[in-house]
């Protein structure tokens, strides 16, 4: 159902702008990482992994694979990696053997903490060049884009 005010030519060219846009973010801040981080980076189906897990201490595979919208195999695979080089750990459950819990070692968190530091400290010095009208607009912006999140993950 669309707004009152929208047209069906409003809402496509803002779908349009958005599937455009966002990857295009995405790729800028993953180049500065690349750049700028002194690790091996992670796919980003593993730091897709490792930041749920962050939000989510504790979470199961099935779980953790539900909410990134993955095949619980390959969430599976992916955690299987990321325990092997030391950034995961499962915890067997006391009460069901057969399931595990996933925690941050120390060292993902650091380094999760210095890609977060990464982008955060691009983009500042991006929005510091930029106008306030562009600032408001964008401050404006992060509520309706955290409930377009919210909506697509809840349509899957």
């Amino acid at each position: 159902m669309l707004p009152p005010s929208k047209s069906v030519q409003d809402i496509d060219h803002t779908a349009a702008g958005l599937v455009a846009c966002l990857p295009a973010l995405g790729r800028a801040l993953e180049r500065y990482v690349d750049q700028d981080y002194p690790y091996p980076k992670p796919s980003e189906a593993q730091l897709a992994l490792l930041r749920y897990v962050a939000t989510q201490d504790g979470t199961t595979v099935r779980t953790a694979a539900k909410a990134l919208l993955m095949k619980p195999n390959n969430a599976s695979a992916l955690v299987t990696q990321l325990t092997e080089q030391g950034l995961l750990e499962r915890r067997q459950d006391p009460a069901d053997k057969r399931v595990a819990h996933l925690h941050l070692t120390p060292v993902a968190q650091q380094r999760l903490n210095e890609v977060a530091q990464i982008m955060s400290a691009r983009v500042v010095r991006v929005l510091r060049t930029m106008t306030d009208g562009e600032l408001d607009a964008l401050g404006s912006a992060l509520g309706a884009l955290n409930s377009l999140d919210r909506r697509l993950h809840a349509t899957h």
